[in-house]
């Protein structure tokens, strides 16, 4: 297939176009490398074994779009670009929508224009927000927290109104839980710009002596260890459904959801005990106070994907942790060069 990866430069959309070029399919990578880098298509490149076509610019822009979509037949495209960082969300919620909710709209007008109707999507556990109890199933309440999940769910429903308008489109949502790790290469990895808001590249961060110390939120929860508890995935398991999810199509049209995780959840303290392992030094810590709206507990059931999409998670949480520290350890300033 002729495939089109919007945010493909980024930390998954990367990976996720490793698994498919070799898959053997055709792969054109578009970014606006606003929080990416041309080193992550020179990796994938390389990886890949052969030339893979890449396109800068927006999602947002239909006059480029429509260029892109006229001079490739594209068969699917699979959705990555957003803005993603829940608290810069909700500081400027308007640039949150303008990109995320315009932009897919935006794309998804080129698409029909083009008559390209096949599309994964690339959601996110967030829509279900504060959801109590756990494992959370796709039938679990949506109800995000943020203006970054409230973007993901309105596209979403974008998604469910076009299929119910036109039974020809094909679509894929994917709600994944917390991605991590790197691919085993060393060579393609998470590189975030700024203050890392996720825990493992900051914790990665600290092993590399590039931050003072991990800042733990709370250590009284009703958890074994008293600390918050994720489900994390490796993000090539993430890649490997979203090639899943694309092949899946091809054999059943219609629009469906999925979540992909590994159905268990570990502590923060789990993971920071399991990065020392991994790197072989002390990850120093502080406890902080709680932040207004975690959950002790949250986890994925992902028994509809490994049913449905013959997809699960095969990565345990020591080869994330050792994945990580050896981009972490060969690419201490992410794809630029010190």
């Amino acid at each position: 297939m002729r495939v089109l990866v919007t945010g493909g430069a980024g930390y998954i959309g990367s990976h996720t176009a490793i698994v498919l070029a070799l898959a053997g399919h055709e792969l054109t990578l578009l970014d606006n490398l606003s929080n990416s880098s041309l080193g992550a298509v020179a990796a994938v490149r390389e990886l890949a074994g052969r030339d893979i076509a890449f396109e800068q610019g927006d999602i947002a822009d239909a006059r480029f779009l429509n260029a892109v979509f006229a001079q490739s037949r594209f068969d699917a495209v699979i959705h990555f670009a957003a803005l993603k960082a829940v608290a810069e969300s909700t500081t400027d919620p308007l640039r949150y929508y303008r990109n995320n909710v315009a932009g897919s709209a935006c794309l998804l007008e080129q698409m029909a224009a083009h008559g390209v109707t096949t599309m994964v999507f690339s959601s996110s556990a967030t829509v279900y927000g504060d959801a109590r109890g756990a494992p959370i199933t796709e039938q679990c309440a949506l109800a995000p927290t943020n203006p970054y999940g409230r973007t993901k769910l309105v596209v979403e429903n974008m998604l469910r109104d076009l299929r119910a308008a036109d039974a020809a489109w094909r679509i894929s949502i994917l709600r994944y839980f917390n991605p991590i790790g790197a691919h085993p290469s060393g060579l393609v990895g998470e590189a975030p710009q700024d203050v890392p808001n996720n825990l493992l590249p900051y914790v990665a961060q600290v092993a590399a002596g590039q931050r003072e110390q991990l800042q733990v939120f709370g250590d009284d929860y009703p958890t074994p260890d008293g600390t918050c508890i994720r489900d994390y995935v490796h993000v090539m398991d993430l890649a490997h459904g979203h090639l899943k999810a694309l092949e899946h199509l091809a054999e059943k049209p219609r629009l469906a959801v999925h979540n992909l995780g590994t159905g268990r959840g570990h502590s923060v303290l789990e993971v920071v005990r399991a990065f020392e392992v991994a790197c072989g030094k002390p990850i120093p810590c502080r406890v902080a106070d709680r932040r207004p709206g975690d959950v002790p507990v949250s986890f994925a059931d992902a028994s509809r994907a490994s049913a449905e999409l013959g997809w699960s998670a095969e990565h345990d949480l020591a080869r994330m942790c050792e994945h990580t520290w050896r981009w972490q350890a060969t690419h201490p300033n992410g794809y630029d060069e010190p």
